[in-house]
C-alpha cells in the first residue's frame, strides 16, 4: 500500500454564484521513501493540490475524491484527528518563509511549537530539540533566539524545513521551497532537502515550475495543466523526452548546461494557461499545442500508456508503444 494515494481529487472554489475548478480529477500515488515531483505553470493547480493534502484550503473550496495517508482518508478525518496528522504524519514547507513565520516570535519558539502541541517534548526538551534541528539544517543553535527579520531568505527557508521535520513526519510536502531564493541558495536548499529526506527515509512530494530541478531531485514526475495531470512517469525520462507537448515545452524552456543552442535560444510557450472558469472544450492544451488535431478540440484526452511506467493524456502519446 502506498503511503499517499490521491484518487479522483477535485477542488472547486466558489466565486460569487459560480464555481471555478482548480483541480479536476487528479490521481497520484507515493510510496514510503519515494520522491514525487509535480510541475506546471502558475495557475495549473499545483499549490491547490499541495494544500488539499492536509486540508489547508480556504472555506470557499469544495473537495471531493479521496486523499489516503497511510490508509486514512484525510477528507473524512475529524478536526481532532486532522490536527494530530498535521506536522506528525505529514508536514509542508511553503514557498514564502517570511509570510509563514510569525514576525513577533523567536524562531526557536516557533520550531518548538509543533513539538509542544503534539506532546512530543517538555518545554525544556523542546527548546533543546529546536537547537538540534537548526544545526541539522545548517544553522547554529544560537540562532534560535533570532526573530525572522534578522535572518536571510535562505536561513528562513532552513527554519521552515526544521519546523517541518520537528515531529518526524513520514511525508514532506515542499511547495516551491526555493522560488524566492537566488540560484546559489536554491542549490543549497535543494541539496539539504535531498539529504534530510534520504537520511530520515521520508517520502517527498515537491512542487515546482522547474522540470530540471524536479528531474534532479525526484524519482517520478507528474506534469499538471489546467487542473489535471497530463503526464506522469520516471522523472528523468519525462524531462529528457516528454510524451505530452506541454511537458516538452516546459522542458525546452530551460537552457541546458553544455548545449549552446538551448542557451542562446531557449524555447518558450506562447499564450497563457486557460482561465479555470472558462476552460476550452476538448483537450485544454489544444489552443497552444503545435501538434493538435481536430479530435483534440473535440475530445478531452485521458491518460494512456506512453512507455514503461509512463502515462500521457495526448493523442500522440505512446505512438512507438502502439506501433
Amino acid at each position: 500500500m502506498s503511503l499517499l494515494e490521491v484518487r479522483d481529487l477535485r477542488v472547486t472554489y466558489r466565486s460569487g454564484a459560480s464555481a471555478v475548478p482548480a483541480v479536476r480529477g487528479v490521481d497520484l500515488a507515493l510510496g514510503a521513501g519515494q520522491k514525487l515531483g509535480v510541475a506546471g505553470e502558475s495557475g495549473c493547480g499545483k499549490s491547490t493540490l499541495a494544500l488539499a493534502l492536509l486540508r489547508l484550503l480556504p472555506a470557499s473550496a469544495r473537495l471531493s475524491g479521496e486523499i489516503r495517508l497511510d490508509g486514512e482518508d484525510v477528507l473524512t478525518m475529524s478536526w481532532g484527528r486532522l490536527r494530530a496528522v498535521r506536522w506528525a504524519g505529514a508536514s509542508i514547507v511553503f514557498q514564502g518563509a517570511m509570510h509563514s513565520l510569525n514576525a513577533v516570535h523567536r524562531i526557536g519558539e516557533q520550531i518548538a511549537e509543533p513539538l509542544l502541541v503534539h506532546g512530543r517534548a517538555t518545554p525544556g526538551a523542546a527548546k533543546r530539540r529546536s537547537g538540534e534541528l537548526l544545526e541539522q539544517v545548517g544553522l547554529p543553535a544560537s540562532r534560535a533566539a533570532a526573530y525572522p527579520h534578522e535572518l536571510s531568505g535562505g536561513q528562513r527557508q532552513r527554519v521552515m524545513i526544521a519546523m517541518a521535520l520537528a515531529c518526524d513526519p513520514r511525508l514532506l510536502v515542499a511547495d516551491e521551497p526555493t522560488t524566492a531564493l537566488d540560484v546559489m541558495i536554491q542549490a543549497q536548499i535543494l541539496r539539504l532537502i535531498e539529504q534530510l529526506v534520504a537520511a530520515q527515509d521520508i517520502s517527498l512530494l515537491m512542487i515546482s515550475h522547474d522540470l530540471a530541478v524536479l528531474a534532479d531531485t525526484c524519482d517520478r514526475l507528474a506534469v499538471m495543466y489546467a487542473g489535471r495531470v497530463v503526464e506522469e512517469g520516471p522523472a528523468r525520462a519525462v524531462y529528457d523526452a516528454a510524451e505530452h507537448p506541454y511537458g516538452r515545452a516546459l522542458s525546452a524552456a530551460f537552457p541546458r548546461i553544455g548545449d549552446p543552442a538551448s542557451r542562446r535560444a531557449p524555447q518558450g510557450l506562447p499564450g497563457d494557461p486557460p482561465d479555470p472558469s472558462a476552460l476550452p472544450r476538448g483537450c485544454t492544451f489544444h489552443p497552444r499545442c503545435p501538434v493538435a488535431l481536430d479530435a483534440c478540440a473535440r475530445d478531452e484526452q485521458e491518460l494512456r500508456e506512453a512507455g514503461p511506467g509512463r502515462q500521457a493524456a495526448c493523442v500522440h502519446a505512446g505512438a512507438a508503444v502502439q506501433a
